[in-house]
């Protein structure tokens, strides 16, 4: 029986600008940052207070992907305030918070312009 996602991909282009802009802009944490292979290492980060786990790694023949869309969706318990926050470390959102009768949700980007939703829960 499936139990939960152990972690989401996210592609990038250079995966030193990447933990940068997640760990001081977004507050993640490395949990492991090792030699994939010659070209790229694996690194995976964990979300304080959350099981959830992102992998800042771009699969060969994968990088069309990278500055896209990316199917995650992160909540949090104050959408405005978070996003006010993240914006004062530099955070470009494309979609200001916006609040609808289901909650309120805004879309914002990392580095290399893959966009995410941030939303409540």
């Amino acid at each position: 029986m499936i139990r939960g996602i152990k972690f989401v991909n996210v592609p990038v282009t250079n995966q030193n600008e990447a933990v940068k802009f997640y760990t001081q802009k977004l507050g993640f944490r490395v949990l492991t940052d090792q030699p994939f292979d010659d070209k790229q290492r694996w690194i995976e980060l964990g979300i304080p207070g959350s099981d959830s786990k992102l992998v800042l790694f771009t699969v060969n023949g994968d990088e069309k992907r990278i500055g896209s869309h990316q199917p995650v969706a992160f909540w949090s318990d104050d959408v405005h305030a978070t996003a006010n926050l993240l914006k004062s470390k530099g955070v470009t959102f494309v979609m200001e918070p916006k609040t609808e009768a289901w909650g309120t949700a805004s879309v914002f980007q990392d580095q290399d312009g893959n966009r995410f939703a941030l939303s409540s829960k």
